[in-house]
């Protein structure tokens, strides 16, 4: 076949949208990247180099965890070139409480404050002081009591601490911390943030106030911040203070600006992407799945009910570009006060924001109270 005809033949193909077959024997052409999209990522060349920060034994013995003494601090993970942290594993031998008591805190770049404080319970979605098992896009629990995180966060420098709180020793913490070291990241990566908030009650409204909430002034607040960045979902843990149904109340989740919500629901159970009641008083049923799921439900609809609930945004993260305030009713229009224990999950242009202060461990254990 002449060159000429083989040029106008390629030239038919390509304008048809087919490819011209190469003779037998030429090397493949290189596709340009918009058409080599289709092969998966993990069938690609890879520019990062896989490691892992563990509490092996640095012996070469079986003794593969840190004790962590009473009122001590842990260091778990630490790095000072720009990485990429993909998976964290823990799981712990130590007293009932550990889930409250052991706190979890992530620092970006050198900073002395950290832009993750939860905790590690409810770190991991474990919010009423108990296991339990259950898988979701980000966090999952598996049997024998190991936790687990696939958050990507970007570092130029990052540190992780473990503090005890408890008055007894952490006769085992073990550890296994993945991560990738990268040349450089892109200029637009954003700093994981994880903040704990708690109201353990909530305070009920009354009278005509318990009617009506336009403006969200008295609900629950998940977290707020100032910067930009996406907002990636909450994990919740509810202790009900009285019988009845606690999910009546509206997410209004302000963005940028403080006065008004830009984006209003219509209940809790239906922000959870669950409904009814998740089945009602008698009926409920736990699910967990990729993006929500109430894993955990325990004498529903009862004084002392208890529901561990999430919701992630990761098909549709919420972004703001000056501030977010992400808040929940309490009940409609704040009419209830149930225990609320929670921590929010986002990405922001910042590594440190400005958290409230950690509830003391006594405070922070899920107890039935009934409002002041």
């Amino acid at each position: 076949m002449s060159n000429d005809r083989r040029g106008f033949l390629r030239r038919i193909f390509a304008a048809s949208g087919i490819a011209a077959a190469a003779p037998a024997g030429a090397p493949a052409q290189n596709l340009r990247s918009s058409e080599s999209n289709w092969l998966p990522k993990y069938a690609r060349a890879q520019n990062y180099q896989s490691l892992k920060q563990s509490s092996f034994d640095r012996t070469g013995g079986n003794q593969d965890y840190w004790n962590i003494p009473a009122g001590e601090t842990l260091e778990v993970f630490k790095s000072n070139s720009p990485g990429v942290i993909t998976h964290i594993w823990f799981t712990i031998a130590a007293p009932d409480d550990h889930l409250k008591e052991l706190v979890l805190r992530v620092y970006w770049d050198g900073s002395s404050r950290p832009s993750v404080e939860a905790p590690i319970g409810d770190f991991f979605g474990l919010t009423l002081n108990s296991y339990f098992i259950y898988e979701s896009a980000y966090l999952a629990c598996s049997p024998g009591k190991s936790l687990n995180c696939y958050f990507a966060m970007p570092y130029r420098q990052a540190r992780i601490t473990v503090e005890n709180q408890s008055k007894a020793k952490v006769e085992a913490f073990y550890s296994n911390i993945d991560y990738q070291n990268v040349a450089s990241l892109p200029a637009d990566a954003l700093y994981f943030h994880a903040q704990y908030r708690q109201a353990a009650p909530c305070v009920p409204t009354t009278g005509e106030a318990a009617k009506l909430n336009p403006d969200g002034r008295l609900n629950y607040v998940y977290a707020e911040t100032k910067g930009r960045g996406h907002l990636m979902g909450i994990t919740l843990g509810v202790l009900q203070n009285k019988d009845g149904w606690w999910g009546e109340g509206d997410e209004m989740i302000f963005v940028d600006d403080d006065t008004k919500p830009l984006i209003t629901g219509t209940g809790s159970e239906d922000y959870l992407l669950g409904s009814w009641d998740f089945g009602g008083r008698d009926d409920a049923m736990p699910f967990a799945h990729h993006m929500y799921g109430a894993p955990l439900i325990a004498a529903p609809e009862r004084t002392g009910g208890r529901y561990c609930v999430y919701r992630w945004h990761g098909d549709n993260p919420v972004t703001f570009t000056k501030s977010l305030k992400h808040t929940m009713e309490h009940g409609h229009a704040n009419d209830r006060g149930d225990n609320f224990f929670s921590v929010c999950y986002w990405y922001q242009d910042k590594p440190y924001t400005e958290f409230p202060a950690l509830p003391a461990v006594h405070d922070r254990m899920p107890n039935v109270r009934t409002a002041s």
